[in-house]
């Protein structure tokens, strides 16, 4: 069994495996005296099996937290028993409300070989099929009747007050929807644009356009069904990309 009190080997085994995971990741590690960022992180552990019954009986003294560039987050944990290797479980995003999990099962932990590149066949064959299916779905849930955006295309639904709200992929667009009177709910991430001065949202949407597109962005209006956009607010300009779909 590898020897626990050494940090480099669990922050080293991460540097491999957020290489030879699908997509792109990086990873950093938290050492024995980042104790607030430890704390905050064993409370954000999507897990109720097998990593959440090692941390009860053995606190958190160092992890190394693997990001995507999409928000998705996992953590690598030490093992206390007489095998080699790791733990490794999802890191559930930040902000979102409570109820957005309900009925979302949790996407459970593993162990992985003390190998890094076995141990990244491992959670690209389970553990990340389960956690972006449980993102898509709390994420789904948070966004309620909000048509969810892509990382090419900002997606704008209109709401039942007139007012307009969007959850864009990334931070990309956040600037540029700020600079034009969207404000961000801190909660759930979503912005909203207010529809009670019809006139300045038009000029709004209008002006969002082009300064997304320069960006490499699209946009797209969407329009719930059974209702109709007000007739002073013009659809917003899209570039050639297809009509916005659900995701799920």
């Amino acid at each position: 069994m590898h020897d626990h009190d050494t940090s480099g080997h669990l922050a080293s085994y991460a540097d491999v495996l957020a290489g030879e995971l699908p997509d792109t990741w990086t990873s950093t590690h938290l050492p024995p005296d980042a104790k607030d960022d430890l704390t905050e992180l064993v409370n954000r552990i999507w897990d109720l099996d097998l990593v959440a019954a090692s941390l009860a009986e053995h606190p958190l003294q160092q992890a190394a937290v693997l990001s995507r560039p999409d928000g998705a987050q996992l953590v690598l944990v030490d093992r206390h028993d007489e095998r080699d290797g790791y733990l490794i479980a999802a890191i559930a995003p930040p902000a979102l409300p409570d109820e957005a999990y309900r009925a979302v099962p949790e996407p459970n932990g593993i162990a992985l070989a003390d190998d890094p590149f076995l141990g990244a066949e491992q959670v690209a064959s389970d553990l990340l099929a389960r956690y972006d299916s449980a993102l898509a779905q709390v994420r789904h849930n948070a966004l309620g009747g909000i048509q969810p955006s892509q990382p090419d295309r900002v997606v704008l639904t209109w709401q039942p007050d007139g007012s307009i709200a969007t959850a864009p992929a990334d931070d990309r667009p956040s600037a540029v929807l700020t600079s034009h009177g969207f404000v961000q709910d801190p909660g759930s991430g979503i912005y909203h644009l207010r529809g009670d001065e019809t006139q300045a949202q038009a000029r709004a949407l209008r002006a969002i356009g082009p300064r997304l597109d320069t960006l490499g962005i699209g946009t797209a209006l969407q329009h719930p069904a059974g209702r109709n956009a007000p007739g002073t607010v013009p659809p917003v300009p899209a570039g050639p990309r297809t009509p916005a779909t659900r995701s799920r």
